[in-house]
């Protein structure tokens, strides 16, 4: 699925968010590679209105879902940049309006 991604020439964009989780699990060795991958992507900051609904979603599916605080941010980013998402997790992610890249 990655591959598919970037076969299909689509811009792509990372927030802080996953450079952390990424970061968090980092073998020796894969600092270069990691950095580089990211490092070609854009980059989504996060502000108040990304933290809003961020928060909503929280609201409206932390306890039905077990939304974190992470994908939160991540979805409400996506969303509010009018981006798809690319991820493998989905079930971390019920949001209706969220759009996902399908390859």
């Amino acid at each position: 699925m990655a591959l598919a991604l970037e076969e299909s020439g689509v811009p792509t964009f990372c927030t802080p968010i996953s450079w952390a989780e990424v970061y968090a699990g980092v073998r020796p060795g894969e600092e270069e590679p990691t950095r580089a991958f990211f490092e070609a992507r854009g980059e989504l900051s996060l502000d108040g209105r990304i933290g809003r609904q961020a928060g909503a979603y929280l609201a409206r599916y932390a306890a039905s879902h077990g939304v974190e605080i992470a994908d939160a941010l991540i979805a409400a980013a996506a969303t509010m940049s009018g981006l798809r998402l690319w991820t493998l997790n989905r079930k971390h992610y019920p949001m209706e309006d969220l759009r996902f890249f399908e390859s």
